[in-house]
Formats: C-alpha cells, structure tokens, sequence
C-alpha cells in the first residue's frame, strides 16, 4: 500500500516536473541563456569595443582626480556622473557623463596614461543583456515579476526532479549511455542536473528574492542628506578627497565614484565584509569641506540587508573575479542544456508512446501547446522593446 502510494506520489512529481520543462521551455531556456551570457556581458563588450582594451603594464595607475579630470575635459558641457576602476587590468576606465537629457554616455580611459581612449553611446551588449533578462525590456514593476516568477518554478522543478530520480545519491559518476537518442538524452539530462543542484537551488533562492524585493520587500537604504550644490571635484581636489575616503577606512578598495547633484560625492567599493555589494561600503563626503557625511560598512548591515546585499554576487557570480565568473558560466550553460534536453526527453516519450511522426522538435511544439506562443509572443515583444529600451534608465 505505502509502495503503490509513493509510486503515485512520484508519478504526480514527474507530471509537475514535465509540465514545467515542457510548457514553459522556450520562455525558460531564453531567461537562463541570457542570464547565462550575462556573465560575461563586460567581456563580451571588451571583445566588440577596441576603446576598452588596453595592455596591462606594471607601473602604478594614475589617480581617479585624473581619470576624472580626463572625462571631465572630454565632454565639458556635460556633468561627470559616474567613475569606473578598470574590472581586470586589460579594461579601461568607465566614465558616464549625463548630458542633461536622455542617457548617459560613456567615455574610456587609459588607467595609466589618463588619456581619453573613445566614447560610446549607452547602449552595449552589457545593457542588453541586463535588461531583456531581469524584465525583457518591459516596465520593472512588470517585467520583474514575470521573469522571477520563473524561479519559483524552478524551485519546483529542483525538487520533483530529485523525488522522481530514484537513489539520486548513486548517479554522480554514471555516464550516460549511448546506442539510444532517448536514454542518452535522459542520461545527460540527468546527469547535468546532479551536479547543478547546487547551482540550480542558488538560483533559484536568489531569483526569488528578488521577486519578494520587487513586490515591496526592499531593504532599508539610507537616504543621504542634501548639501549645497558645488562644481565636481576633479584631478588634486577628487585626490584629496580619496585621501579622505582612505584615511576613513583605510580597507576599502574603492571601485566607484558617484558625482552626485545635491549629495556630494559617494566612494564606493570593497572592505572587510565579503560577498556584499560595492554600495555596501561606501563614504559619501562633501567636497566643500571634505566632511564625511555618511559612512557605510557591509559589516554593520542587518539580516534583510545583508541578504539584499548578497543576491547580485551570487546570481552573477562575480565575488570572485574572473574565475568564478568562469564557473558560473559553465553551470549555467549545463542548466540552459538541461532546459533543452528536458524538451527533447518529452518529445521523444510522446512519439514513442504514440508512434506520432514528424520530428523531435516538431512533437515538443505540439506538446507546449498555447504556452508555446506565449514563450515566443514574450521574447519578440523583448527584442522589439530593445531599441527604445535599451537607452532608458538604469
């Protein structure tokens, strides 16, 4: 009786878990191929954009009141918004300059030499990629919602696929089978999912976070307060100020520079607290006086800000430079395969089961039914958004 109710029971599983791989596999298998390919998004722009190449060489960089200096000069009637150290020593500078309407602009420098290297407008493969996967180009209080939506199910997913794989434990190091499109495909899918577990369950936690922090769970972010309006301190006077910012927490690796309207100027970066964002550790000082007038320290954070804290470094994988980005990448490919093996599984059970002709990727469709249609409807509407969308805000 127990043994036929838990075969009943796994039997439900397996109908939740293919009615999610299947149903929503285009829609799915776009999200996790953009977030995936969104891990690399900078490099992917250092590859196409020769203005953010530079040779890493072994003297000191030059100081940010320089390469502040260098932007500022190159676009004199805009306002310097924005100061970005090098990611890897073959980057540049990233400088975003706001010209008083539409979007920012981007201007390169050579962190050594201080020397203006190119410009490009604000649309990149970086802002591509950010957007069509975190909302598809739609409003955030409507494009959030729906894409992390995705990780409650994929939650679902995690579980009934380990409930239907019977002594899981004992597939780690089973390779698959050949002789058989269909057993090999069912052996790689489940292979992939074993050793993704981990990844997939990380995912899934942090998509889910950001969609309770979308439907009104935000952590507590603290409000600067307003000083006089001033010129933006650039080359000896920025210099001073990052003096200050050291002098203060003589830690933090400063890795942003905000130039704000009315809050002064905000140096932001990493310090003693780990896997936290660079906002996390943060100095705001009034470039009048260089008075510190807020100080931020990822240590003193709360339990709801340090999980919001958390959520970028994880999803993204970045809290370990290039390498766990590396490895991010990877296990999020296994998990776009996943997506696509788990179609393919169903497809071929289909035309098994009922002898149907046509090919495999026809029988999925047919499978997918309307939900095939909504996938597709929601990705064109992505891509045709992308021209107004992709030179909106941040």
């Amino acid at each position: 009786m127990a043994k036929a109710q838990g075969k009943k029971g796994r039997s439900l599983w397996w109908v939740v878990h293919s009615w999610i791989g299947l149903k929503l596999s285009i829609f799915l298998t776009f999200i996790l191929a953009t977030g995936t390919l969104a891990v690399f998004a900078h490099e992917f722009d250092w590859l196409v954009t020769p203005a953010m190449r530079v040779a890493p060489r072994a003297e000191p960089v030059a100081s940010w009141g320089a390469w502040a200096d260098a932007a500022a000069r190159a676009a004199p009637d805009a306002r310097l918004q924005t100061l970005y150290a090098p990611i890897d020593p073959w980057f540049t500078v990233e400088a975003w300059i706001d010209h008083g309407k539409g979007a920012p602009e981007r201007i390169y420098v050579d962190p050594w030499t201080a020397q203006v290297t190119g410009r490009h407008s604000w649309a990149n493969v970086h802002r591509f990629l950010r957007q069509v996967h975190r909302h598809l180009m739609l409003p955030t209080k409507i494009g959030i919602p729906l894409v992390c939506s995705l990780a409650l199910l994929l939650a679902v997913s995690l579980v009934s696929g380990v409930v239907t794989y019977k002594k899981w434990w004992r597939g780690f190091f089973r390779m698959p089978r050949g002789g058989d499109g269909r057993r090999l495909t069912g052996d790689l899918h489940r292979l992939l999912g074993l050793w993704s577990l981990w990844f997939v369950a990380l995912i899934a936690l942090t998509g889910i976070w950001y969609l309770v922090e979308t439907l009104g769970g935000n952590a507590a972010v603290p409000r600067l307060p307003e000083i006089a309006a001033g010129p933006t301190p650039t080359g000896q006077r920025l210099d001073r100020l990052v003096v200050i910012a050291r002098r203060t927490n003589p830690t933090l690796d400063i890795r942003e520079i905000r130039f704000m309207k009315d809050n002064g100027v905000v140096l932001l970066g990493q310090s003693s607290a780990w896997l936290v964002r660079d906002r996390a550790n943060a100095l705001a000082i009034d470039p009048a006086t260089g008075k510190i007038i807020t100080k931020l320290d990822g240590r003193n954070l709360d339990v709801h800000q340090r999980i919001s804290e958390m959520a970028d470094p994880l999803h993204f994988g970045t809290f370990g430079g290039i390498w766990t980005k590396a490895l991010w990448f990877l296990f999020g490919a296994a998990l776009t395969a996943m997506a696509v093996t788990g179609t393919m599984i169903y497809a071929m059970r289909l035309a098994k089961a009922s002898r149907a002709q046509g090919s495999t990727m026809g029988l999925a469709w047919r499978g997918m039914g309307i939900w095939a249609y909504i996938g597709l409807a929601l990705i064109l509407l992505a891509l045709a958004l992308t021209p107004g969308a992709i030179g909106g805000a941040s």
